[in-house]
């Protein structure tokens, strides 16, 4: 890879991150049970990893999520965020490789999957099962948000920014 390529995806890790932390902190609906709270920075991450490829989604995804956590007073959550948020946007990027809408589709559905599966346990081991299915439906109304803006813009914005293939 280039010297120009590799400046041009550091920087546009760094958007991509800075992009989710603002999604993610601008609406904020608080679910008191776990102390959480709804957000739009799915659609950002999912983005990522179309946009970037796997491995560059998952850092965009992970550090931005984690970052917004940090700054909205929910530091404790960051360590699972960054981990959460970054295997999200790295199952978003692994499928949208093959440029196939199956297959960007199910990667996206994954990695909303795994978004929800992850903060459920997550919340389940620290606040109790019933605590996590109350927040269960926010995190799928999240999810199914953010997958449909990722789907619906992920592959044009792709081909704009044409960053993936440098790391594919």
């Amino acid at each position: 890879m280039a010297k120009a390529s590799k400046s041009k995806l550091v920087a546009t890790v760094g958007v991509f991150a800075a992009l989710t932390t603002v999604a993610t902190v601008i609406v904020q609906i608080p679910v008191p049970e776990t102390k959480g709270y709804i957000n739009l920075g799915d659609a950002v991450v999912l983005l990522s990893g179309i946009v970037l490829g796997p491995a560059a989604g998952a850092l965009a995804g992970g550090i931005g999520s984690a970052l917004a956590d940090v700054l909205s007073g929910y530091a404790h959550w960051a360590p699972f965020t960054l981990v959460i948020k970054g295997v999200e946007g790295f199952l978003a990027g692994l499928l949208s490789r093959t440029g196939k809408t199956a297959l960007r589709t199910l990667g996206v559905l994954l990695a909303a999957f795994e978004m929800i599966l992850g903060y459920f346990l997550v919340e389940t081991l620290l606040y109790g099962v019933g605590a996590a299915l109350a927040e269960l439906p926010g995190n799928v109304f999240q999810a199914v948000f953010g997958a449909l803006v990722a789907l619906l813009a992920g592959e044009q914005l792709r081909r704009r920014i044409g960053v993936a293939d440098a790391v594919s």
